[in-house]
């Protein structure tokens, strides 16, 4: 989906140059809305593509292994593990939607916009751990990508007049994540933070794991 998107877009920019103004003024809009959306829980079953393939096709009531699709009494049905992956691929369908634009400000080369993508993707699976336990202290983190996008929006929508060298664009992004990183470690006390056994722990509640009991030790050991 990703790699549909970049070709596209790419093939749009070099046929029609005022694409660009629009990716502008689309990352410009998504990152005030980004700036000032309060925080709230998601919901994966108001997601329109899950209600759409509810719509169309039962459900069954429990897993059924790995399989995605099974055929019982002569009915096609889908599982629960068919909608988790397709409320996982929507959503990252929507995050590639700001994401692959704001790419296009610093090049456009479909290889280096694709394989930048691809190795986000995967980065960001490696330390999502390490990312879940630190956005608890990371808070005004979201307004410095919030600044970080309207600047790439401007960036394009001014492209034709103001014309910036890719390093100066990369350092203003690097200036603004890390302000927003040193502001939230500076105003968060550091006991709000979760260890990583208690993130770990936790993590294995959610799986439905239970967490090993930790032998009883004496005062001595355990100082």
């Amino acid at each position: 989906m990703r790699a549909i998107l970049i070709f596209a877009g790419a093939a749009l920019i070099e046929r029609f140059h005022w694409i660009i103004y629009l990716f502008g003024v689309f990352l410009i809009v998504t990152g005030v809305r980004f700036f000032f959306q309060q925080e709230k829980e998601a919901e994966p079953e108001k997601n329109p593509v899950v209600r759409l393939a509810r719509r169309f096709f039962p459900v069954t009531s429990g897993y059924e292994g790995a399989r995605y699709v099974l055929q019982r009494d002569g009915r096609l049905l889908i599982t629960p593990l068919l909608i988790a992956l397709l409320a996982v691929e929507s959503a990252d369908l929507i995050f590639a939607l700001d994401s692959i634009p704001a790419i296009f400000a610093i090049t456009q080369d479909p290889f280096i916009v694709f394989t930048s993508n691809a190795f986000a993707v995967l980065g960001l699976r490696a330390v999502y751990f390490l990312l879940a336990g630190s956005m608890t202290r990371l808070r005004y983190l979201k307004y410095g990508l919030a600044a970080a996008l309207v600047f790439v929006g401007l960036k394009m929508t001014f492209s034709d007049v103001l014309r910036l060298p890719i390093a100066l664009s990369l350092g203003i992004i690097i200036v603004i994540l890390r302000a927003a990183t040193i502001f939230s470690l500076a105003h968060t006390p550091a006991d709000h933070v979760p260890d990583a056994a208690e993130t770990a722990g936790g993590a294995a509640v959610e799986a439905g794991e239970e967490r090993p009991e930790q032998p009883s030790l004496p005062h001595e050991d355990r100082r």
